[in-house]
């Protein structure tokens, strides 16, 4: 049997290849958008690509199933509940797949969606019994599928249905079984995933936290305690993928532009996008652009600060940058990119047209000012466990999604006064400035280093 874990950095997501050489014929499970690495597997291993099969209906980022099966004539598998409105073949519970070596038994465990589906995988070459469970957002490493996304209105029942398929469904089977989820480390699908990429049923009883409570009411209150954020991308996704996602090659092509077009693009309405570090896009930007750095976790970043169906450009530093800023945005449904900034900021300098600065200030300085009796607003933008690890004492705590929705002076801030922004490590300050700077706010500073900086100085710190 052939079997491959493929990890999306960044996004925390994982896909599977499993198959089988000598049948010359393999599945894809949860596939991203971007199906190369699938294509190149089924050459190099001598088999054609026969089955897609999702575990459920995603809300984190944008499936490949449809561009597989372009590519391949492959069919689509999702749990007969799926409410999926293309063409695909429904799974139901007990439902076995046989690839030559490679078997696939099919488990409804639902919770972290109704449609959620885990799979069995025996490769019987080595054994009659299973020895794998791909368990999709059932159970991660390290903690559990979250069951808020579906909707408020059936939060109760998914609550329930969670603790039946870990609980029960999953108790049935030996400590033994190897465990493969469908997201790790960085994927806001959960709270607390591992950076381990797969564990087993036994090590999970004995390590999660979540498969510990001695009561399903113990369990119901920690579920529903507190809920990972709901980036603005996720209501989108689950209806890319619910209605099938555009085939990639009819999404916008790449387009370099001159500062000229550029600029007309941007007065058409076009969201500008900069990926420079905090420190460039402090020095120079574009009037109005939103810095979002080019980081392991871009495409969250995005989904937690671009609206969805939002036309966007891009100010990079190569053409290799844009396409890979592209392929990430792909992944979580922003197809709306229609171009980048050829030669960049120096192109834009040359050009004679108009720039905007972000003040970076040091710890060092801003220990100064706030010793020296200055009344400084700073903002605090960091999530509230940051904050009660920890913060400048005068800092106001306002959560970065909370500055993001916020419109006009939704803040209660002046618009006049010189606002100074910090976060863990300056990068989400910049992304808070920047939107600051497009909603009025004119004298807008970013604590360079954040709190990391400010701590390591020695300053002080409240708790």
């Amino acid at each position: 049997m052939y079997f491959k874990q493929i990890a999306v950095p960044g996004l925390g997501c994982f896909s599977y290849a499993i198959g089988c050489p000598a049948a010359g014929a393999m599945a894809v499970v949860d596939p991203k958008r971007d199906i190369q690495d699938y294509l190149d597997i089924a050459r190099d291993e001598g088999m054609r690509i026969t089955h897609v099969i999702e575990t459920h209906v995603h809300a984190d980022h944008v499936s490949g199933n449809r561009d597989l099966r372009e590519a391949t004539g492959a069919d689509i598998y999702f749990h007969e509940s799926a409410p999926v409105k293309f063409e695909h073949k429904a799974l139901r519970e007990g439902d076995i797949i046989e690839i030559g070596a490679a078997r696939m038994e099919v488990l409804h465990t639902p919770g972290h969606t109704p449609n959620s589906i885990s799979l069995l995988v025996t490769d019987k070459q080595r054994s009659a019994e299973p020895g794998m469970l791909l368990t999709g957002d059932l159970l991660f490493v390290g903690d559990i599928g979250r069951p808020d996304l579906p909707g408020a209105e059936i939060l109760d029942e998914q609550v329930a249905n969670l603790y039946e398929s870990l609980y029960v469904k999953l108790a049935r089977h030996p400590g033994h079984m190897e465990v493969y989820p469908a997201h790790g480390q960085g994927s806001l699908c959960g709270r607390g995933m591992s950076a381990k990429q797969s564990s087993t049923l036994g090590y999970e009883r004995r390590a999660n936290p979540m498969l510990s409570f001695a009561s399903f009411e113990e369990f119901r209150s920690e579920v529903l305690g507190q809920f990972p954020i709901r980036l603005k991308s996720f209501s989108h996704i689950i209806g890319t993928n619910m209605a099938g996602a555009p085939l990639t090659d009819q999404c916008p092509l790449e387009r370099s532009l001159s500062p000229e077009q550029f600029e007309r693009a941007m007065a058409e309405g076009m969201t500008v996008i900069d990926t420079r570090d905090a420190a460039a896009f402090g020095g120079f930007h574009l009037p109005g652009s939103l810095n979002i750095g080019f980081e392991k976790q871009l495409a969250n970043w995005v989904g937690m600060a671009v609206e969805p169906g939002t036309d966007i450009l891009f100010v990079v530093e190569s053409r290799e940058r844009y396409e890979d800023m592209r392929r990430e945005l792909l992944r979580i449904g922003y197809d709306q990119v229609h171009g980048w900034l050829a030669g960049g900021m120096s192109a834009w300098l040359l050009s004679g047209r108009p720039v905007e600065s972000l003040a970076q200030i040091s710890a060092a300085d801003l220990r100064k000012r706030l010793d020296s009796g200055e009344a400084l607003r700073v903002l605090d933008v960091r999530t509230p466990g940051e904050r009660a690890a920890g913060h400048i004492p005068q800092a106001r705590h306002t959560p970065l999604m909370d500055v993001l929705d916020s419109t006009g002076n939704g803040l209660g801030l002046p618009k006049d006064e010189e606002i100074i922004v910090t976060c863990g490590s300056g990068y989400r300050s910049n992304i808070a400035g920047s939107h600051l700077q497009r909603q009025g706010y004119a004298k807008i500073s970013s604590l360079a280093g954040g709190f990391l900086a400010w701590s390591r100085a020695g300053n002080p710190v409240a708790r």
